[in-house]
């Protein structure tokens, strides 16, 4: 049986010459988990051509991460892996706190949907096309995002004494 495993180079190759100028940058070698970093307007697009392509076929989101970079930039990282063709790569996509807007994968990949909500409820990620977008670890009225850099835990929430 042959080998139809891709290479690091060869899926940053396939989605630069598929996807181009979204491609935005990437580290392949000498690195654990080789990363490409791509444009987060076209996130959704690219996931579902890392899916449904028959040469790459990464059907397993295996993790997604939120990331405060500081100096006013978010990041979403993607571990991907494909089962069949046992195969693995590291998406990223960064963006600004001002405009913290990156593309759902959920309807790419299922077990997106939680992980983007707890990206959201810490990091104040908003993941646009999301079916629930909503808190899932923090209550509802809990202000700011725990895991930001920045933040800082409130000495009351209502009216209760916040241990920490």
């Amino acid at each position: 049986m042959f080998d139809l495993r891709m290479i690091p180079q060869e899926i940053y190759d396939s989605l630069r010459n598929n996807f181009g100028d979204a491609v935005l940058d990437g580290k392949l070698d000498g690195v654990l988990d080789p990363w490409i970093k791509v444009a987060p307007d076209r996130l959704a697009d690219i996931a579902r051509f890392l899916r449904d392509d028959d040469k790459l076929q990464f059907d397993s989101l295996m993790l997604l991460s939120g990331v405060d970079y500081t100096g006013g930039k978010l990041g979403v990282t993607y571990h991907c892996h494909s089962i069949k063709l046992n195969h693995k790569i590291t998406l990223k996509v960064e963006v600004t706190v001002e405009n913290p807007h990156v593309q759902s994968v959920e309807s790419v990949w299922k077990t997106a949907n939680w992980h983007e909500r707890e990206a959201f409820d810490m990091y104040g990620l908003i993941f646009d096309g999301h079916p629930d977008h909503r808190r899932i670890l923090m209550p509802d009225d809990w202000e700011g995002h725990p895991l930001r850099k920045d933040y800082t835990v409130p000495e009351y929430y209502q009216g209760m004494k916040v241990p920490y």
